[in-house]
């Protein structure tokens, strides 16, 4: 059961992949209507479940533009939210999760000992955690990323949330909340730690996060968790029948694809790299049923486009699929 709380209620997300879909005209359209709006600011609201299994919750505590509550949660929620706001727009040019200036909600302390964190179409979700497992869930600036990128992805290709594609979705949230982090904290490629959740575990748990794209399947081994399950390649492939076909543990592959594409790139990781996979998504190429192939050959062509078919950065792509053997 624990590992059905890893960041995800699957009932959620299987809502939340139905209502998805492509957004068509993409890339040209986005540059050309950057040009011509005035740079946006978040609009953010949080709110205060007080325990109850209510949301959005009861109580407004910040809205935008208001100081520190003193309230840990609210606060580290309101940062969070504004961390990957100012990511996607000052990186992409990406109005909020709809490009649309979406106001970004949130509610804290929601139930009691709620192992998870989530997006729910409209807003963001947080528990406390149980303190033996797991920390309150908005102490991971990446976890926050992670969820809010879902919205995002859920807008543009509307990848389904089942085997291949569920495990690319998921990916695409680890790539870009471990960006939100990266950036806020200005490391290069090589000085990231590639890892998701890394504070949320309680010092009670043998791991040191959820899920390591440098290193899938080396997060954690414990005996209540048991060990990470991820592979890092095509050759260990999970096929099971739970966690929607291994959407968890088969996003470890395109997850280290992505981490060797952009070390090999260098920099900034949020540059070069991500503005491949950030334009991959939104590629009319990307499409709902898109598998790990699929992903690679659109991300190779964007890198092309983007930097010169023979470019180090296309290079790098290709090389870094073809290590975890998609290619």
């Amino acid at each position: 059961m624990a590992m059905r709380s890893l960041l995800i209620d699957p009932t959620i997300r299987l809502v939340r992949a139905s209502t998805a879909g492509p957004v068509a005209g993409a890339i040209a359209r986005r540059r050309a209507a950057a040009g011509n709006i005035l740079t946006p600011s978040p609009l953010r609201t949080i709110r205060d479940a007080g325990g109850e299994p209510e949301a959005p919750g009861v109580t407004v505590v910040r809205r935008e533009g208001d100081g520190p509550t003193g309230d840990i949660a609210a606060d580290e929620a309101y940062d969070g939210l504004g961390a990957t706001f100012a990511l996607f727009w000052e990186a992409y040019q990406r109005n909020s999760i709809d490009d649309a200036g979406l106001p970004l909600d949130a509610t804290v302390h929601y139930d009691q000992d709620y192992d998870n964190a989530f997006w729910d179409g409209t807003q963001m979700v947080f528990g406390d955690g149980d303190g033996e497992l797991f920390n309150r869930f908005t102490i991971s600036l990446d976890v926050i990323g992670h969820e809010l990128t879902h919205g995002v992805t859920e807008k543009e290709a509307g990848l389904a949330y089942f085997n291949q594609s569920g495990a690319l979705n998921e990916s695409i949230s680890d790539v870009f909340g471990s960006l939100v982090k990266q950036r806020l904290l200005d490391q290069t490629a090589d000085q990231a730690d590639w890892l998701i959740g890394a504070r949320l575990l309680t010092a009670k748990v043998n791991g040191i996060a959820l899920r390591s794209m440098k290193a899938p399947g080396t997060a954690y081994d414990d005996p209540v968790l048991g060990k990470d399950p991820q592979p890092g390649h095509m050759i260990d492939f999970v096929r099971t029948n739970q966690d929607n076909g291994g959407v968890h543990i088969n996003s470890g592959i395109p997850n280290r694809a992505f981490y060797l594409a952009a070390t090999a790139i260098g920099g900034n990781a949020w540059d070069r790299a991500g503005q491949i996979w950030y334009n991959a998504l939104l590629d009319p190429n990307t499409r709902a049923n898109t598998d790990f192939a699929g992903f690679a050959r659109v991300t190779i062509d964007v890198a092309g486009r983007l930097y010169g078919s023979g470019s180090a950065s296309a290079t790098a792509v290709t090389k870094a699929w073809s290590a975890v053997g998609v290619i």
